[in-house]
């Protein structure tokens, strides 16, 4: 996260907490350009002002930010909803979760902020979970939060609901949909429940239903949120996978379940400990190891990715969008070798990069890797 979001946090004006929401909301405005936007012109409400001329600079003339009449609709529906914003400097803003590269800048949230505050442990595992499985986790899930823990998981069917239902109240669902939308159906009583005695926690405005493309940026923050993940079963090709190598990007254990090799929803959680995820046979193996947690993983499933970097961004910053675009293509390079290459100030291509992004010619990807978008 930069270092905008890091920084000491201040009470905002209601302005300005209206135009952070409306700068997020804004067309190709993702979490790293949101943090560059306040890193370089200070506040949401000059960012909104800019953002015409950055998109027209980047070669898109009709650009225009969400429509206030949008957001003022979104914020009534979190009212009704019961839900609250908390921003990425607020002071109750999970603290392991701001160390995440691409953190989200807002979230909604229903529920006790203190859960997030205590030691997480995500757990994760298949919809279509054997019965041993189910119970194991909702034993496992029972004996992390008797123990201490707050137990992160995604309300999704199957390992996450025994998740939930074994820790409860001492965990926090995290949803790819709205914070006023039940996903599945079949979990709209457990999820009210969890944002009436746990946390609640979405990303996606209100009355956002569920996509494709939300549930990896909803395992970004499961995996986010907690000093561990724990699969407990999954196929080789899943999205518990996927939160497995967010953590081990994000520095944090991987651990897993071993399982029968017969068994194919097994396969995962085997896959990943032969990949260097810690083996773990019982909730006092999770406890021993995250207890004793100092920022290195005894996991080697993955190396930490290292977090996008905001730089200073100077007055002269005017290097020509056109100028680096065309040293661009649909392949990802590092941003540190656009500078290398261009021979400009690294500020003067971040800014460059801000423009193609506003104006939806660039994608960005992890470890500070960019392109053209397609």
């Amino acid at each position: 996260m930069s270092e905008a979001a890091t920084a000491n946090p201040e009470r905002i004006s209601q302005e300005e907490a209206f135009a952070r929401i409306r700068l997020l909301r804004s067309a190709n405005i993702g979490p790293v350009t949101y943090f560059q936007l306040l890193k370089r012109f200070g506040t949401a409400v000059q960012s909104l002002e800019a953002l015409p001329d950055l998109a027209q600079r980047g070669a898109k003339r009709d650009y225009k930010p969400a429509a206030r009449s949008r957001i003022e609709s979104e914020v009534s529906a979190a009212r009704v909803a019961g839900a609250r914003y908390v921003f990425h400097d607020s002071a109750d803003y999970p603290a392991l979760l701001a160390e995440v590269d691409g953190a989200p800048p807002i979230i909604t949230v229903r529920g006790d902020m203190a859960l997030a505050a205590k030691p997480c442990v995500a757990m994760v595992g298949a919809r279509n979970a054997s019965a041993a499985a189910v119970k194991l986790a909702r034993d496992f899930s029972r004996a992390l939060g008797e123990a201490g823990f707050t137990v992160v998981s995604g309300l999704a069917r199957g390992i996450d609901g025994a998740c939930h239902e074994g820790a409860m109240p001492h965990t926090i669902g995290v949803i790819a949909s709205g914070i006023d939308i039940a996903y599945p159906p079949q979990h709209a009583k457990l999820q009210e429940q969890i944002a009436g005695d746990a946390l609640l926690i979405a990303e996606e405005a209100p009355g956002t239903q569920p996509r494709g493309q939300h549930f990896p940026k909803r395992n970004r923050i499961i995996a986010g949120l907690a000093t561990g993940t724990l699969v407990v079963e999954a196929a080789p090709r899943s999205g518990s996978l996927i939160t497995a190598r967010l953590a081990g990007e994000a520095g944090r254990e991987v651990m897993a379940i071993p399982g029968s090799p017969l068994e194919a929803r097994s396969q995962g959680c085997n896959h990943l400990i032969r990949e260097g995820a810690v083996l773990v046979q019982s909730a006092e193996d999770v406890v021993e190891l995250l207890s004793g947690f100092d920022g290195v993983p005894r996991s080697r499933f993955r190396e930490p990715v290292q977090p996008a970097d905001f730089l200073d961004f100077e007055a002269d910053d005017t290097t020509g969008s056109a100028d680096i675009a065309s040293m661009l293509t649909t392949a990802p390079v590092a941003v540190d070798e656009l500078i290398r290459q261009s021979g400009e100030s690294a500020g003067a291509v971040q800014m460059a990069l801000l423009e193609l992004e506003i104006a939806g010619k660039l994608v960005r990807h992890a470890a500070g890797r960019v392109s053209l978008s397609g």
